[in-house]
């Protein structure tokens, strides 16, 4: 979980890059050219803009890689009221919720938006860093929803419990929705969350880590 951060800041707001998670997802460039713009120097301009639309458009970052600090006492990000998981065909699974995520380590910490690996080859694990794409990963957005009909809710708030395994998928625990591109289940079953890029039961673990000897 390392990270490259860098910081722009004004009077009003703090705002941060964390280069490792940044998968170019594009959704600050698009949002607020004028203040996030790749050809200027440097390329975060946060006064620009007002601090609400910085603040608002920093949210929309899929991956977490972009972060913000109000110095001026305005509302600072709080976590969504649903907790929502987005497979992506051929790259990462992106959530958006509650998190608390426990690390390898044993650390601790609360996201509300981060990209996570499927591939099995991030050099930023348990996030993805677009590994994906030169290892020409392909997995496409569908799932086997059986096991989660099983503790099917209508409810998708609250904390979602994330726990990275040493060498072993991610175990994801609390009420969610699953989207595909053309399927959405609400759940609460607790899942373990392939890492590794092998398992024929994507997004699920089927246990092909131990197979291929996958480390992370």
């Amino acid at each position: 979980m390392e990270s490259n951060i860098y910081s722009y800041e004004n009077e009003e707001i703090k705002v941060t890059w964390d280069k490792k998670r940044c998968i170019h997802a594009k959704e600050c460039v698009h949002g607020l050219p004028e203040v996030f713009d790749i050809e200027q120097k440097p390329w975060i301009q946060p006064g620009k803009s007002s601090t609400d639309s910085v603040a608002e458009t920093v949210m929309r970052c899929p991956t977490g890689a972009l972060q913000f600090e109000r110095k001026d006492g305005g509302q600072s990000e709080l976590a969504p009221e649903k907790n929502s998981l987005k497979i992506e065909g051929d790259g990462p699974l992106y959530i958006h919720g509650a998190m608390k995520i426990e690390g390898v380590d044993g650390t601790t910490f609360t996201e509300t938006r981060a990209a996570f690996c499927r591939c099995g080859q991030s050099q930023n694990k348990p996030y993805c860093d677009n590994s994906h794409i030169k290892a020409e990963f392909k997995a496409d957005t569908s799932f086997s929803d059986e096991r989660l009909k099983l503790e099917e809710t209508e409810e998708t708030g609250g904390e979602l419990s994330i726990r990275v395994l040493p060498n072993a998928p991610f175990v994801i625990e609390g009420t969610y929705s699953l989207q595909g591109e053309e399927q959405t289940i609400n759940t609460k079953k607790k899942m373990s969350f392939c890492r590794c890029g092998a398992s024929r039961n994507k997004p699920f673990c089927d246990g092909a880590h131990k197979v291929i000897g996958f480390e992370g």
